[in-house]
């Protein structure tokens, strides 16, 4: 409830008037702020019929920031006309004060001022005029006044375009009497309790009556992304499992990185141009662990650790070319070479749920991009009985209870491994699937659909439809 004596106050002003009342009049006579007497009326329609109140709105001009020091100090070219001396200024000393640059030009414009750009210590200002009237201060002024009627539009767009004038929408209320006018003050009743009954006093009591129009409280229909509910659900079964997840906010990627330090051969298809999108600027990578990337050249061209390497010339020119990346295993890359520089190794397991991007012509089932998942774990000894146990774990807590192919496993070459320092007896096993795969979204709304009751037709990022679940 507002203020109750600022609330008898308006009721008074109303009762005094035949036509109506202005709000802001109201508040500018009474010295508060116009939000004040807003509060007031709004407590007064929550009475009933006491008032109506009536929303307008109005336009008016207002001085900006800028606008109000001018109207105090002056325009910028005025106070240009006032700093220069008799004998002239140097422009660059002019160019210093804080008006000199606005000032200047607008005085050059007015022919106030002159500009001897031969002059012997170098460009110097010179004024033309004695004495000037400062019509844009005048102007500002008017309107500080609430005079702004007194110029022209053009006046006023002017002053708009030198950001020194602003138009302002201003809302309020014309306030005239209700039905139910009354200078006094009812509290209504909200509810019709059994004391009331009771006692019989509720025959005595005004009651607020009920609006039984008004429209219910909005359900909270806000929902996840299905893409975002199998995301959630996805990492917190690796966090339940016990991995951490990767860093993976870099989507542009050195070929290096992403091909070549997987023991991926330079001349392999997956890339050509037209399975990925190589960038043109920056178009090359430059910073690479040399070492490393000297056992990489040396596995591919000549072999090595067992391996006898693919024996083609391999080329740094291609390893540094940037891409956006085609996979995350680049990220899984870079962890492991990064374990592998540590002291002493440690067991790992680690996990990435993040974009990655290919050249695909785009269809029902494909985008250019989408989201992988992938799983990496390290250790001495590991073996396929251990990924095939850490499968069967992974996706009992998904949920599916029957076998379906969702993506890829396996466990990385030594030829990958062993360059980047890994001690000999220790394995990495991994795996990989897209977040938007067909069966994988079809599983993140069965819930969804339950709560929602009817079919669903799904369009995936990008407005390409990714899968239609109509069964």
């Amino acid at each position: 409830m507002a203020d109750t004596g600022l609330v008898e106050t308006l009721l008074r002003r109303v009762e005094k008037v035949d036509g109506g009342l202005d709000s802001q009049d109201v508040a500018t006579s009474l010295g508060v702020d116009h939000q004040a007497i807003v509060g007031a009326v709004k407590s007064l329609q929550a009475l009933g019929d006491v008032i109506s109140a009536e929303q307008r709105s109005a336009k008016h001009w207002e001085l900006t920031g800028e606008g109000c020091e001018i109207a105090e100090q002056g325009s910028h070219e005025a106070r240009v006309i006032s700093s220069i001396p008799e004998e002239g200024m140097p422009q660059s000393q002019l160019m210093k004060l804080a008006f000199g640059k606005v000032g200047f030009s607008k005085a050059m414009s007015n022919k106030w001022i002159r500009l001897d750009k031969g002059h012997e210590g170098g460009p110097r200002i010179f004024k033309t005029v004695e004495s000037l009237e400062d019509l844009v201060r005048d102007k500002l002024l008017l309107v500080q006044k609430g005079q702004a009627s007194q110029l022209e539009e053009k006046e006023k767009n002017e002053l708009k375009k030198r950001k020194l004038l602003s138009e302002v929408t201003v809302k309020f209320y014309w306030i005239t009497k209700g039905s139910c006018f009354s200078t006094t003050i009812t509290k209504q009743e909200t509810e019709l309790t059994p004391e009331m009954i009771a006692s019989g006093s509720w025959k005595e009591k005004k009651f607020k009556p009920y609006n039984f129009e008004a429209m219910g409280v909005a359900p909270d229909c806000g929902h996840l992304h299905p893409l975002m509910k199998v995301r959630t659900q996805f990492r917190q079964i690796f966090l339940e499992m016990g991995f951490t997840e990767m860093p993976t906010n870099n989507f542009i990627e050195s070929s290096f990185w992403n091909f070549d330090s997987l023991f991926q051969p330079q001349q392999h298809p997956a890339r050509d141009q037209h399975d990925t999108f190589f960038l043109s600027d920056p178009a090359q990578a430059h910073e690479f662990p040399q070492d490393y990337l000297e056992r990489v050249r040396k596995v591919h061209s000549e072999g090595g650790f067992g391996s006898q390497g693919y024996k083609y010339d391999w080329k740094i020119e291609e390893a540094q070319k940037n891409i956006l990346r085609t996979h995350t295993t680049a990220v899984s890359a870079r962890m492991l070479y990064k374990l592998a520089q540590q002291e002493n190794f440690t067991p790992v397991k680690y996990f990435s749920i993040d974009r990655v991007f290919r050249n695909e012509t785009l269809d029902a089932t494909h985008l250019a991009e989408f989201h992988q998942i992938e799983g990496v774990v390290a250790d001495y000894g590991l073996t396929l009985g251990d990924l095939m146990g850490i499968l069967h774990q992974f996706f009992n807590k998904l949920g599916l209870k029957k076998w379906v192919e969702v993506g890829n496993s396996g466990m990385f070459r030594p030829e990958m491994l062993l360059p980047m320092g890994l001690p000999e007896g220790v394995t990495v096993i991994a795996w990989g699937l897209s977040l938007e795969r067909p069966t994988m979204i079809k599983y993140g709304i069965n819930n969804i659909r339950e709560l929602v009751g009817h079919k669903v037709n799904l369009q995936m990022v990008y407005d390409s439809p990714v899968c239609r679940l109509d069964s």
